[in-house]
């Protein structure tokens, strides 16, 4: 166990590292953000460190005044988390980071073990791109390996011409492609896991997106409590086979035969699970502290139903009526760019638990 009082070092300086701190401050620790953008939103609450992933010296510098690291995304070089665990504990660990940081390596850790995941095929050149179409047998989407996050790095395809054109389009490398799921809804799970072993998982919730970009989360999801239950168990899984130590999201799709499919994996605090600042007793931030300092996890029961809507670039504008508005939670990044689909912030309404959620 790291008691409170210790300092938290964590890898990233978005938003998502800025509430992480925000939340560790709440119960006692500091944190240390190591990222290298200058106006990472994390800086502005925690100390911070300004350098390249790959910068040996800061790197050490940095584990010296940590206790323990974690991560806030996971576009990390897997070896920036191998150089730091030789000197302080890092969780999750590089290999975790290694797995979630690539499509195919998530696929087949996935496949390998037996979890749902939708048929998919590495494809190395166009031409094989067109193979792997005529295999898959219907329309597909084309992703790159890595560094794909809100809709970047995939395009949907339904020819063999249209796979070849996509794969020249999205850039060098390795891709794969995944069979198109006609699925009727997307949702995902929050689950923490300790270095013991224990778990505790907040419950699903369904994900609405705007040019693949989550608009909104309806929590929690309106699906039979015995699919619920199946999605819990799916992630805390998952978690356990991946030996995570933190949190793990797992989104999957519904088909509309009521199957769940793995879509991805994010060994982090997840954007979809922002509402659990305002409508659980603890929030999916300081689960993750806990998760990785060792501490009793919290209850994930949420005490209302919650609608969460991202804030998308120039709507972040909006913030004197969202302020004025009773009841509305705002939580705003201090970004200081805006920009056409940024996250700029995020607005929670709380409803009832029972027949809250209508929209």
């Amino acid at each position: 166990m790291i008691p409170p009082g210790a300092t938290l070092g964590i890898l990233g300086g978005g938003q998502l590292g800025r509430m992480t701190a925000l939340a560790a401050a709440r119960i006692g620790y500091s944190c240390h953000v190591f990222a290298p953008e200058p106006d990472s939103p994390a800086f502005a609450v925690a100390r911070a460190t300004c350098a390249a992933y790959e910068d040996e010296r800061a790197l050490e510098a940095f584990a010296a005044s940590v206790s323990v690291v974690t991560l806030e995304f996971e576009n990390v070089p897997a070896t920036t988390l191998e150089r730091l665990s030789r000197h302080v504990p890092v969780r999750p660990n590089a290999a975790v980071l290694a797995i979630a940081q690539d499509r195919l390596a998530e696929k087949r850790f996935l496949a390998e073990r037996n979890f749902p995941v939708s048929p998919y095929l590495e494809v190395a050149s166009p031409e094989e791109a067109r193979r792997a179409f005529l295999a898959i047998g219907g329309r597909g989407v084309l992703k790159t390996t890595r560094f794909g996050y809100d809709g970047r790095g995939q395009r949907v395809v339904s020819s063999p011409r249209e796979a070849e054109e996509a794969f020249a389009a999205l850039g060098i490398g390795p891709k794969v492609l995944e069979a198109f799921v006609d699925f009727e809804r997307e949702i995902s799970v929050v689950t923490a896991r300790r270095a013991d072993g224990a778990q505790a998982s907040y419950p699903p919730v369904e994900n609405r997106h705007e040019r693949h970009i989550l608009r909104t989360t309806l929590a929690p999801a309106s699906i039979a409590p015995s699919l619920a239950a199946e999605a819990v168990a799916l992630a805390e899984a998952v978690a356990r086979a991946l030996g995570v130590i933190g949190l793990l999201a797992v989104e999957m799709f519904v088909t509309r035969d009521g199957r769940l499919l793995i879509n991805e994996l994010a060994p982090r605090p997840h954007n979809s699970g922002h509402w659990t600042l305002d409508a659980c007793p603890v929030s999916q931030f300081e689960q993750l502290v806990r998760a990785v300092c060792g501490l009793p996890l919290g209850d994930p029961t949420p005490f209302a139903a919650a609608v969460m809507d991202n804030l998308l670039g120039e709507e972040v504008r909006d913030w004197p009526r969202l302020l004025a508005e009773p009841g509305a939670r705002v939580h705003l990044y201090g970004k200081r760019e805006i920009k056409p689909g940024r996250k700029m912030g995020h607005v929670t309404r709380l409803l009832p638990l029972e027949g809250g959620l209508k929209r």
